[in-house]
């Protein structure tokens, strides 16, 4: 833990349907319409889906990991002072407005934040320790201290991060996986606790951010 202690103390001092549709154009509508089934037709006539967009980045309704369907909570934006930060989005398998819920769901998961200034991998590492500290207590730090010190090590080799990028901390297969706009960064840590301590950095009952946090609950 003394890498985690150091770190801590350091940020004390730190600031099929296209096809019908082809079909549709060659034929009656009326006789196109008797052809093709009514699920396909429903779905051709239903309008697009939008993403939402928060401080003008999309944010994907739902996403595809791990061969599962993860759906968008909340996301919302992360301001500190007059710095904005980043976009933080959750997606889980099943939406809820309860914390509690959402810490206790299994299966796969993403936080994905997309970077809205250029900021030191360190200046983002410090902020996720404190926030880990918040929300645990001394026993709890000791169980996780050895995957925090390889999620630190992780982390701050992002070197600088920069505006537009992508970060998405997934939990997949049973570990906690970091990746840069789609390209993995350092090995999977092993353990569920690690993604759970992760996400009450933001939901939890002392998050970084309370506005954010209700972003992220739906609100």
């Amino acid at each position: 833990m003394q890498r985690l202690a150091h770190v801590i103390r350091k940020q004390r001092s730190a600031v099929c349907v296209a096809a019908a549709l082809a079909c549709a154009a060659t034929t009656p509508a009326r006789a196109w319409l008797a052809t093709v089934p009514a699920a396909i037709v429903a779905l051709a006539l239903m309008p697009p889906v939008h993403a939402a967009e928060v401080e003008g980045v999309d944010v994907d309704d739902a996403v595809e990991l791990d061969g599962a369907r993860l759906l968008l909570n909340g996301a919302g934006m992360r301001t500190v002072y007059i710095v904005k930060a980043y976009v933080a989005a959750l997606y889980v398998p099943s939406r809820s407005p309860d914390a509690k819920v959402l810490l206790a769901q299994q299966g796969p998961r993403r936080l994905s934040l997309t970077m809205l200034a250029d900021l030191s991998s360190e200046w983002v590492t410090q902020r996720f320790v404190l926030a880990m500290r918040d929300n645990h207590d001394e026993a709890e730090l000791a169980t996780l201290g050895p995957r925090i010190e390889r999620l630190i090590d992780t982390m701050l080799t992002l070197g600088q991060t920069r505006k537009g990028e992508r970060i998405d901390i997934d939990f997949v297969a049973g570990a906690t996986r970091v990746s840069v706009d789609g390209h993995p960064l350092g090995p999977a840590i092993p353990g569920e606790a690690l993604f759970t301590a992760i996400l009450r950095i933001f939901v939890g009952e002392r998050p970084i951010d309370a506005e954010l946090k209700q972003a992220m609950l739906g609100g």
